[in-house]
């Protein structure tokens, strides 16, 4: 993904009704950079990129962003929430149970199939979430290292 200049991604977030500061400037900027980051990761980066900033004006940052549609909030099963600016689109994720890495995945079939629920009940659905849980390649890979190892 590109890095938008910081002028960029204050006219992005004036088009989405959200009040320019340096703190969410920073703080989208950081999702953008660092996609599935958790609110801790995303404030650290913030902290090194313009100093100090409260836990809570992160949180805060992070619900305006997202409740805005600027960003996505995921929350995995067990997992602290994660968030990403791939928004607009209906993909998911594939996340490692060893080591946690979060991944995105297109749908499988066709732009939206999952939003097609077998008994919708009424309900106008416009947005599906779907985790898949596995091991990503390289815990894989070390897995059988080991094995191979333990078998030597």
């Amino acid at each position: 993904m590109s890095k938008q200049p910081p002028h960029d991604t204050a006219r992005r977030l004036r088009e989405f009704g959200v009040q320019v500061t340096a703190q969410r400037l920073a703080v989208l900027m950081a999702v953008r950079d660092q996609p599935h980051a958790t609110a801790q990761d995303i404030a650290v980066v913030v902290r090194s990129e313009i100093g100090t900033i409260s836990r809570q004006a992160v949180y805060d940052a992070l619900g305006i962003l997202a409740d805005r549609g600027l960003i996505r909030r995921i929350q995995p099963s067990g997992s602290p929430a994660r968030f990403e600016d791939r928004v607009g689109d209906n993909h998911h994720h594939l996340i490692c149970r060893s080591c946690g890495r979060m991944v995105d995945v297109d749908c499988a079939v066709g732009e939206t199939p999952c939003l097609t629920a077998a008994d919708g009940m009424g309900y106008e659905i416009d947005e599906a979430e779907v985790i898949y849980w596995g091991r990503c390649p390289d815990c894989v890979a070390r897995s059988r290292i080991r094995s191979e190892n333990a078998a030597e």
